[in-house]
């Protein structure tokens, strides 16, 4: 997608499919921004709190660096069953990110 200029913004589990043939598949494109080349800088807060990136909390703007770090968060829950620095109480979620 990036090579594509498409910022996803909300990779999570949910929206992580595995078509007929194996191939994996990604919905719900609702987030996404286009037309996003390698010094492109947004401020936007959104996504699903417990994979958030850093920079969203920091707000000192963001590329596509926030993408990498939801295939991580992704691939974390995948291996240990909960998102990184997980915690029912939302401002502990944030605190721990």
């Amino acid at each position: 997608m990036h090579s594509k200029n498409i910022l996803y913004r909300d990779l999570k589990p949910d929206n992580i499919l595995i078509g007929e043939n194996g191939n994996i598949k990604l919905t719900d494109f609702g987030l996404s921004k286009i037309n996003v080349d390698n010094y492109y800088n947004s401020n936007s807060f959104c996504g699903t709190h417990a994979y958030l990136a850093p920079e969203m909390f920091m707000k000192t703007g963001y590329g596509k660096s926030v993408d990498w770090y939801t295939v991580g968060a992704a691939f974390y829950e995948f291996l240990v069953g909960v998102p990184p620095f997980y915690s029912e109480d939302l401002e502990q979620l944030h605190y721990n990110i």
